[in-house]
């Protein structure tokens, strides 16, 4: 037990440290999301680009990409238990694992990836979506990952990030006429591919708020839980000490009285 609580322990120590400069990160995304979601979506349904027919768009026979977005450690619920249910219900698209405790050997599964490894290489998840881009041989991203809403809504998501959608509140101005020099198809393709991978920083960085949290409260919960059954056992312990007391001086009473 002395071992279990230390571990817990520590777990919330470390959450703790993270849990504020996570939410505070993920919240400063929330209107860079949305504002690079806008800006990209004006450029990609541009009537005029359109009309030329310059615009890059999906390949409805091409590869569906879903990036699933777990974690490392454990001590956070269902966290990697949900993403990791809907990795296993997905059986036509090629996937990518982020997170050692979401890792797959599903056939579908393209690339299994730790956190620390997508921090430090993430250039292997841009080495797939390139090619995929560049080649027109992308139909659909979507992202499965844990959103962070607030401290009291984290809500498992699906995201679609290619192609672009305009949600109903988007106003943006799609007449604009763009005077371009330089290669339009390379421009676009690069600038997508920009976009994606940032998007998917911005979504991971979102993620690892809700990890934190949910791993504060899971071990603040198990630090609670260990603390009464501590109790309980004291409690246990006291009532058999007693009872070992009060035997001896029954004992020592019927001792007298022979």
């Amino acid at each position: 037990m002395a071992n279990v609580e230390n571990i817990v322990k520590i777990m919330n120590f470390h959450s703790l440290l993270r849990v504020d400069k996570a939410k505070r990160t993920a919240e400063k995304y929330f209107a860079v999301e949305k504002q690079l979601t806008n800006m990209i979506a004006q450029i990609l349904y541009n009537k005029n680009l359109n009309l030329d027919k310059k615009m890059l768009k999906e390949n409805p026979n091409g590869t569906s990409l879903n990036v699933y977005v777990g974690n490392d450690l454990g001590f956070c619920g269902n966290f990697n238990s949900s993403v990791t249910k809907m990795a296993h219900e997905e059986k036509n698209a090629k996937k990518i694992m982020i997170g050692e405790k979401i890792s797959s050997k599903d056939e579908n599964v393209i690339l299994n990836i730790s956190k620390e490894d997508f921090y430090q290489s993430f250039n292997q998840i841009e080495s797939i979506i390139e090619p995929l881009v560049k080649e027109r041989r992308l139909h659909e991203i979507h992202v499965i990952y844990n959103h962070y809403y607030s401290v009291n809504d984290i809500r498992l998501e699906s995201i679609k990030i290619f192609p672009t959608e305009i949600s109903e509140d988007t106003t943006i101005d799609l007449e604009l006429d763009y005077v371009i020099e330089a290669d339009i198809n390379e421009l676009l393709t690069q600038l997508i591919i920009l976009y994606l991978c940032y998007q998917l920083r911005i979504i991971e960085s979102n993620s690892w708020a809700s990890e934190n949290i949910m791993r504060e409260r899971v071990t603040r919960e198990s630090l609670k839980k260990i603390a009464d059954l501590k109790e309980e056992k004291a409690k246990i312990e006291r009532k058999e000490r007693k009872y070992q007391s009060f035997k001896k001086q029954i004992s020592n009473y019927r001792k007298l009285g022979d």
